[in-house]
Formats: structure tokens, sequence, C-alpha cells
């Protein structure tokens, strides 16, 4: 790729899918996530595997276990946004991911050891989400600082790719060493190690060539000034209240997983990292595909998070392992389909000075639902089954798409009124 130039007017360019490279902050900021993430994402596998073995394949127990990791997103998501707003992000990166490799690096050792229980997962979980409140809104906003407005899609595109070609990877690696191994323990330790790359590639950057703006004073009020800024504009309403209906069972989607390929189809771990990958190998062509596009648009996004519902309810109605697999491509394509735009969306309307906040807010909605919705469906997945839970929330989506829809209008339609009172009031004045 290096020396290649993209052609005006030749889609079919490298560059054109690639071009956010081009930028060497960007390329260190990339590397350094494809590595953490894979870590991350064997994490994840051990975690779930990890919860199930602690207490004997109890679903609700791992719907508890991923609430506790998106519950402070809910509880203190839109002050990590702020505070991003206010201080250097890349020096707050810097500690944030210190402080989650060390989470890495003790879980790791407690497995090990044989001293783990499962209030240590719980712990664990929460902690990592509390690092998340800051580090999340962080890290996206940041992006726009590294590549600037023009390249912010494609960018964030890749770093889908980079976040989903990890999620082929971990998944089905930490199935393999998990079996080899014998245990979940080392996975912890290997992910710890990961998050030397990240912080390496944050510190190799060159701050001459970031574009960062000035920091925001801290005043009374900027919280309600940033959910103000997203109230007033439907072109921020919208994504953000999209995403928070699909996202409030994305996360107990992906809990179900687990749950179907180990309690429906008697998959053992390998073949569990298997179903991972393939949802994740959907996930990654559709954000390949995102990366060439240069404007999102609200018929993409509403047609994604439709496809996601419809082929939620396909998954838990397949009728042998292999069909399941193959579903769950499309159905990841259509999940980052919505993401990507979403994100891209939020972004670009933003205001520069507003970005932190409004992507806290943006991040709040995308993982605060998972409190609900993952003890939700775990709690149905008892009692129904996981086809019934999946199935349900799938039907659960596509009412939420709908729901969207209507209140980006009603709101929309308030606040015009209100503006128009505003306004002539003063001109009666």
């Amino acid at each position: 790729m290096a020396g290649a130039r993209a052609v005006p007017g030749d889609a079919g360019a490298r560059g054109a899918m690639f071009r956010s490279l081009r930028n060497r902050n960007y390329r260190l900021f990339a590397i350094g996530g494809v590595v953490s993430n894979v870590g991350g994402w064997m994490q994840r596998t051990a975690q779930d595997l990890l919860v199930l073995d602690l207490t004997h394949g109890s679903a609700t127990a791992l719907g508890v276990a991923t609430a506790l990791q998106f519950l402070p997103m809910l509880l203190f998501g839109l002050w990590g946004g702020m505070l991003a707003d206010r201080y250097p992000k890349r020096r707050v990166l810097l500690v944030a991911q210190s402080l989650m490799g060390l989470l890495a690096l003790t879980m790791g050792v407690l497995t090990v050891t044989g001293a783990v229980r499962e209030w240590h997962v719980y712990v664990m979980a929460f902690t990592l989400g509390l690092i998340a409140c800051v580090e999340v809104p962080t890290r996206q906003s940041f992006v726009v600082e590294m590549v600037g407005r023009k390249d912010l899609p494609n960018a964030i595109a890749l770093n889908a790719s980079s976040f989903n070609l990890a999620r082929v990877v971990g998944p089905a690696v930490a199935g393999l060493l998990i079996h080899m191994l014998g245990g979940t323990g080392p996975i912890f330790l290997v992910n710890a190690v990961s998050f030397l790359a990240v912080l390496g590639g944050l510190l190799l950057m060159r701050a001459s060539e970031l574009t960062t703006p000035d920091p925001v004073p801290r005043v009374k009020g900027q919280l309600r000034e940033g959910l103000r800024h997203v109230l007033e504009r439907p072109d921020l309403l919208m994504p953000i209240l999209m995403i928070a209906f699909v996202s409030m069972f994305t996360q107990s989607f992906s809990m179900s997983i687990a749950l179907m390929a180990r309690e429906v189809f008697a998959a053992g771990p390998s073949s569990f990292g298997l179903a991972s990958s393939m949802f994740a190998v959907g996930a990654l062509g559709g954000a390949l595909m995102a990366a060439r596009r240069t404007k999102p648009s609200r018929r993409l996004l509403v047609g994604g998070a439709i496809s996601f519902g419809l082929f939620q309810i396909a998954t838990g109605l397949a009728p042998g392992y292999p069909v399941y697999l193959l579903l769950l491509v499309p159905t990841g394509v259509a999940l980052i389909t919505v993401n990507t735009t979403a994100n891209a969306g939020v972004q670009l309307a933003a205001a520069p000075e507003m970005r932190g906040r409004v992507m806290g807010l943006y991040v709040l909605v995308f993982t605060g639902g998972a409190p609900v919705g993952a003890p939700l469906l775990g709690w149905v997945s008892d009692l129904g089954g996981p086809r019934t839970g999946v199935v349900i929330g799938g039907a659960l989506t596509l009412i939420g798409v709908g729901a969207a829809i209507m209140l980006t209008k009603a709101i929309g339609r308030r606040t015009h009124a209100a503006v128009r009172g505003v306004a002539a009031a003063a001109a009666g004045a």
C-alpha cells in the first residue's frame, strides 16, 4: 500500500478504502487497536465460558456479568464524555488503557492459581465498565483529531473493520487455547500483554500532527448543554435513538451465541469460537463495505436496523448448527452497517466543542441498554430456552426501530414549536 495514490473517480482504488492509513498517527492507532482488540475478544470469550463453568451453565449469571460491565456507562457515561472535552485525549487514553491491562493481569493470576470465584468476575466486569465510561467516548472522539473531518467516515469504518477482524480471530484463538491449555486463565494473561501494543502506539504519535481543539473550561450546565444540542438536531437525535434501541439487544445477542452453541447445538469451546467468528466475518465484511462510503445516510441506518432484527429472529429459528453459522454472517453485516452509519453521522453532525459530550451520550445509549436487555433476555432464555430469547430479542429490535423513528418526529415537532414560541415572544418584545 506504500506509495499508492487514489485516482479521482476510481472507486475501486485501494487508497479509497484504506485512505486513513496514510496518516502516521492513525496507522499507529490502528495497529495497536488490532492487537489489543484481539486480546480483548479472547478475554470476552474466556470470561463468558468462565462464568458458565463457575455457575454450571447459568444464563442468568452470564447476563448479570454482561450487565455489570455496561451498567457504569448507563450511570456515568455522560460525565465520561464531559471529561473527554476537558482533558487531552491521548493522555486520558494512556491512563485508561494501563488500568485495563492491570485488570486483565489480576484476573489472569486469580484464574491460573485457582482462586477465582464468581464474584471476582462481577467485580472485574464492573470495574472495566467504570474505566470504559471515560475511555470509550475519548477514543471515539480522538479519531477526528488524527484524520480530520474529510477522512472521518473512512477511519470509523476501518476502526470497525479492525474491531471485527479481532472478533474473527480472538474467539477462535481463545477457543483453541482453552482446549489446548485446559483453562481460561492464560487467556486473561495474553490480553494483559496485548495492551502494550496500544500503549506503544499512543506514545509514538506525533503531537504536532494532531488537530486538537482547545479544552472546554469547567463551567456549570455542560451536560445540559450537550443534551440540548442533541435534542435540537434531528441529524444527531435520529441515529442516537436508533442505536439506543438496537444496542439494547445487541449485547444479549452476542451472549446468546455462547448459549446457542453450547446449550442448543452442544458445541464445544472450539465450535463456540467458530460461531462467534462467523458473526464477526459478516461484521468485518460490512465494515469494509462501509469504508468505501463517503457519507452516511438515514435510509441505510434504518434498513440496517430492520435487517438486524429480522436476522436475529432467523438465527433463533435455525434448524441446525451449519444453518445457524451461515445466518450469523448477514446478521453481522446488518449490525455493523447500523453501527458505522450512526457513529459517522453523529461525529460529523456534532459541533467540535461538543463532540466529547455528544459521543458520551452516543456511547451511553450504545452500551447502556445492556443492563436492561442482557438480564431480561437471559432470564427469558432460562425460562423458554435460548431460541426463545433470541427470537424475542429480534422482535423487540424491530419494535425499537419503529419507536426511534416516531420519537425523532415527536421530539422534533416539540423542539420546533418551542423555538417558534421563543422567536415569537422575542419579536413581540
